[in-house]
């Protein structure tokens, strides 16, 4: 049977902090670029990369890359926030000096107070949708198998005896695939070997319950001697684990999936999914991605300088062209062309931020931009098989 570390799941977002560490995406980019010319990268040789979702919300902060480093970024990213490693050789032979920003991303409504969906404008009625169709169709699935675990688990206290009943459907242990309960945590053996039922019905076992379930749910849970109660809201992440077939061999096919399967009982528990797994997502592609820069034979004896974090995409008015975007770094990795290298955690990378100025001098100017290729000559491009 798969075990999972409970101490690790609990600890997955810990040092992933939120408060106080939002930045937005206007006053994020140019800190950025000042960040890079601190770190000796050259003026109008910067080559930056973004690895974002393909949405549409993920726009405003290309518009804000190109406008401060000059040029249109390159493309690291796949859908869901994955980095396509694949493209570090090509990213590589555009310059010297390289940037890569990347970030899974996550809706909020101001009005609610809410993550996980986004106000579409361009919608017939401006509906609220969710924000990565990505996140939302892997993370489904799941959500229902936990829903149907918490309707099908009972929980009862007879005199001095505290049962668990459970549906056959999860003391299946041949299946492959889907929610498995931590039996040997849930249930007290008595010293046996084998778990043994109390009660045996036509589509569930009743099982004496374990110290380790009753310290978990503590004080909060108030037994009702005599009353069975479905578990719900007390089917907590350390009580049960997902498997899932996915194809590991293919970047991208079954990446998210495979990013977050271990953390998923934390996702699925969460009052906000779709937050949950982008910050694991985020914290799971930082990792993979660095250690690929520095084995990339292509990204040797250039400047890098690789950024992870979320992108909060707050959803517009109607009188706004684009949201509100905000960005909370997670991570950085800097490589110097003559060799030394750093990975600056959350607490060192905000305040190297924080510290630039968000002035930017040497931004373009996109109207004086398009106005130049306006009038500049026409060009006649020649026809070599006529």
């Amino acid at each position: 049977m798969y075990q999972r570390n409970v101490a690790d799941l609990s600890t997955i977002l810990g040092n992933f902090k939120l408060d106080g560490m939002y930045i937005r995406y206007n006053s994020f980019v140019p800190k950025l670029y000042n960040l890079c010319m601190k770190l000796g990268f050259k003026r109008g040789k910067i080559m930056p990369s973004r690895a974002f979702c393909s949405d549409e919300n993920q726009g405003f902060p290309v518009i804000l890359i190109t406008k401060h480093f000059g040029t249109f970024p390159f493309n690291h990213g796949m859908v869901g926030g994955v980095i396509d490693t694949t493209r570090h050789g090509p990213h590589a032979h555009h310059a010297n000096d390289l940037v890569i920003i990347h970030a899974s991303h996550v809706g909020y409504d101001p009005k609610k107070n809410t993550y996980g969906t986004y106000r579409r404008i361009q919608t017939e009625r401006g509906q609220e949708t969710q924000t990565c169709g990505k996140l939302h169709r892997m993370l489904s699935p799941y959500i229902r198998e936990f829903e149907f675990a918490q309707n099908r688990i009972f929980l009862q206290k007879d005199n001095d005896e505290y049962l668990i009943s459970i549906d056959n459907s999860f003391l299946d242990l041949k299946k492959e695939e889907g929610l498995f309960l931590d039996l040997d945590n849930l249930i007290d053996k008595r010293g046996e070997s084998s778990i043994m039922p109390v009660r045996v019905f036509s589509t569930s076992k009743v099982y004496r319950l374990s110290n380790f379930v009753k310290d978990r749910l503590g004080k909060k849970y108030v037994w009702k001697n005599g009353v069975r109660e479905r578990i719900g809201a007390n089917l907590l992440p350390e009580f049960f684990y997902f498997k899932r077939k996915t194809d590991v061999r293919v970047e991208g096919k079954d990446h998210i999936e495979n990013n977050l399967i271990v953390a998923m009982p934390l996702i699925v528990t969460s009052p906000y999914p779709t937050l949950a797994a982008a910050m694991v997502n985020t914290q799971e592609e930082f990792d993979r991605t660095y250690r690929t820069i520095f084995q990339n034979p292509e990204y040797r004896n250039k400047k890098i300088l690789f950024i992870s974090g979320l992108n909060v995409d707050i959803s517009p008015e109607e009188s706004q062209t684009f949201p509100l975007t905000k960005f909370v770094p997670w991570a950085a990795y800097h490589q110097d062309s003559n060799g030394p290298s750093h990975v600056y955690e959350q607490p060192e990378i905000f305040k190297m931020l924080m510290e630039q100025s968000d002035e930017n001098t040497d931004q373009i100017d996109f109207e004086a931009a398009i106005a130049q290729a306006q009038l500049h000559r026409e060009i006649v491009i020649a026809d070599p098989f006529h």
